[in-house]
């Protein structure tokens, strides 16, 4: 498979990668990293109670050439909760400020194996780019293999990420952004909303899994935000994302995820939903389910934060 091999390979614009593998290797973007054709993104986000702050560490450590995508700058500015997807007009306007054309493969990493890339590769094909990729292992496993970082990114790098930002204020306010070399076409197929959710608990034609932790789930845990009870939308189950990955934080086999999903009484057969806290680790159960051949499954954007907040939306905990 292309997406592991190592040495002398072609260029990324002759080598074809198949779009039914989800992540590549450390060892095949080292050999590719000089292609003009190949964007490399850091998606590092991490959660509130970490207290780390992703554009400092990037700055700080990157792999070489990589810019910055900001989770919580490229979002939606017209709703309270946390990184939602953002318009297509201004998804446009901010991978346009970053430099990225519809002819280029983009690979998206993060600071911790897979976590938050799994997001921004699943955001990528929300809008129509199936020419995304996420970095197996991630910055560790890039360090881990003896590969170079940047110790400080660029200032161009850094000049775009904060014109991707200002991009997308720019679009919610109604004014003019640069020119648009990336042209979106949104997938709603791969985007649920809160009244599809709620519809799925009467019909039951989806099968709803959910990323959090099983204590959290349960209701037996707090929420990492403030003011929002933990539980479950009725109905679904828990696979909690770090099921998909091994020790060394790379995503596991096709065997090894189909008897983890079957473990959890997840039929492969038919159709499944994916949410989680606020819709990043839902992506990376998208992104194990994408390697077993299911390219089509949606994320529930809102997540449990919107969930949680509806008064009439129905939820459970392990003593219900």
């Amino acid at each position: 498979m292309a997406s592991s091999t190592v040495g002398a390979q072609p260029s990324f614009s002759t080598l074809a990668i198949s779009t039914n593998e989800p992540v590549v290797s450390v060892d095949w973007l080292h050999a590719n990293i000089r292609d003009p054709d190949l964007k490399v993104l850091d998606a590092s986000w991490y959660m509130p109670d970490e207290q780390r702050n992703p554009l400092q560490e990037y700055q700080v450590a990157c792999i070489p050439g990589a810019l910055f995508f900001d989770i919580d700058g490229i979002t939606d500015r017209t709703t309270n909760l946390p990184h939602m997807l953002p318009s297509e007009e201004a998804f446009a306007a901010a991978v346009s400020a970053l430099g990225i054309e519809n002819k280029d493969g983009v690979v998206v990493y993060d600071g911790k194996g897979i976590f938050s890339a799994a997001r921004v590769w699943w955001m990528f094909r929300a809008f129509g780019h199936d020419k995304v990729w996420v970095l197996d292992g991630g910055l560790p496993r890039w360090r881990a293999s003896g590969y170079d970082v940047e110790s400080t990114a660029p200032g161009d790098a850094i000049l775009k990420s904060s014109a991707a930002t200002e991009a997308i204020e720019k679009v919610y306010q109604g004014q003019m952004v640069g020119p648009t070399t990336f042209q979106t076409k949104f997938q709603p197929h791969l985007v649920w909303t809160l009244d599809q959710v709620k519809r799925n608990i009467q019909d039951k034609a989806y099968q709803h899994i959910d990323a959090r932790s099983k204590a959290r789930f349960d209701g037996v845990a707090p929420e990492p935000r403030k003011g929002i009870n933990s539980g479950h939308v009725t109905g679904s189950k828990c696979i909690p994302f770090p099921q998909m990955l091994d020790g060394s934080q790379t995503l596991l086999s096709r065997e090894e995820l189909e008897k983890k999903f079957g473990q959890e009484g997840i039929s492969l057969d038919k159709p499944i939903v994916a949410s989680c806290g606020t819709g990043v680790t839902a992506c990376i159960l998208v992104l194990g389910l994408h390697r077993l051949g299911k390219t089509d499954i949606p994320v529930y954007d809102g997540s449990w934060t919107e969930w949680a907040t509806q008064p009439d939306a129905p939820l459970s905990t392990s003593e219900r």
